[in-house]
């Protein structure tokens, strides 16, 4: 359904052009829809028959190389082939001006006091549905997770980098330096100490930290990953959406970011009730958790260094590019409260080693 199509860069123009090569004709309005943090989406509102679409314009930086569109589209279209109807059906995409056509999915976010054993259910039932299909050669076509990491010192490493980053930030004010001071005095001191201590008890716990995860044991993975990423319909139903990040990696990052995504917490509670269905899908379920559980407090930083995004050259340019948000110094400052907040929780997630 791709549409390889040269149209105008006007965002009214483009939509309408996707709009007649997925079949819909007519006038239409296009309604900004707020939420996403690396795009800009739009609800169609076709006028006449009442129907509504989905219209979404990808993030592109000579800083971030990532296929956003490419991912996403080429992952959705491969679940929806193979069966699924629990995410948005992709119509059309035009990747020379970066954008695509979807079905639209009348929903709301859930919180995190409304997650339920059900909902968990639901969200272990999607993996299930898509990794049903990975032997298939569709399925192999696909690309690897952004980020992917397929042995230990893999997930150790893209931490250190995402730290080493930081590091560089560009103090051009107050702020900018207030966010640099955190990164050094406290983040990457957290950090180190946690890499050491990390490697040392995967190998007490008879770990090799640099044997590749088998292909059996790798994952197709929507990545990014929770409920901040999910609708919920009238029905009760979850409807998954935003595979930016999507593709092949390993299912401890799966679980690992679940849990640390900050938009939609998810109670620790249904620890076992997710990771322990998704170690199940595994050769060694018991290996594979005390992998996930290893890995979890490695991912409360990488998530510390994630909220720090917009205090770097691609990741400001994505917010403002997503958000227009016009306020950028209050935007920061937010995230680096958030920050600081996420640091402060860090230990809390050390039970979860303790009991595995």
């Amino acid at each position: 359904m791709s549409a390889e199509i040269a149209i105008p860069l006007n965002s009214h123009d483009r939509a309408a052009c996707l709009l007649s090569h997925a079949g819909f004709d007519g006038p239409f309005a296009l309604v900004p829809v707020q939420g996403g943090a690396n795009s800009k989406t739009f609800r169609v509102d076709l006028e006449g028959n009442g129907q509504r679409l989905f219209f979404k314009e990808y993030f592109r930086h000579p800083h971030d190389s990532r296929d956003r569109l490419g991912t996403e589209y080429a992952f959705a279209s491969f679940a929806y082939a193979q069966g699924l109807r629990t995410l948005a059906r992709p119509y059309a995409m035009d990747r020379e001006h970066g954008c695509a056509l979807y079905a639209y999915i009348d929903g709301h976010k859930l919180t995190s006091n409304q997650i339920t054993v059900d909902s968990i259910r639901q969200c272990v039932g999607f993996l299930r549905s898509l990794n049903a299909h990975k032997a298939t050669p569709q399925a192999a076509a696909l690309p690897i997770a952004s980020e992917a990491c397929f042995m230990l010192e893999d997930h150790w490493e893209c931490l250190h980098r995402r730290v080493r980053r930081l590091e560089t930030i560009q103090p051009g004010n107050d702020l900018d330096q207030e966010a640099l001071a955190f990164v050094i005095e406290r983040l990457a001191p957290t950090a180190a100490a946690h890499l050491q201590s990390a490697r040392f008890r995967a190998r007490a716990i008879g770990l090799d930290i640099s044997v590749l995860l088998g292909d059996s044991d790798r994952c197709l993975s929507p990545s990014d990953f929770g409920f901040h990423n999910a609708l919920q319909t009238a029905d009760g139903s979850l409807n998954f959406l935003d595979f930016e990040y999507a593709g092949w990696d390993d299912p401890a990052k799966t679980v690992c970011d679940f849990f640390c995504q900050p938009a939609c917490p998810v109670p620790l509670d249904f620890w076992n009730a997710f990771a322990g269905e998704v170690a199940q899908t595994t050769s060694n379920p018991a290996l594979s958790m005390h992998r996930f559980a290893l890995l979890l407090p490695t991912y409360r930083l990488k998530w510390c260094c994630i909220m720090l995004n917009d205090f770097l050259p691609a990741g400001a340019g994505r917010r403002q590019f997503a958000i227009q948000d016009s306020d950028e110094s209050h935007r920061k400052a937010r995230q680096l409260d958030k920050a600081r907040q996420a640091l402060q929780q860090y230990d809390a997630a050390r039970f979860v080693n303790q009991a595995a």
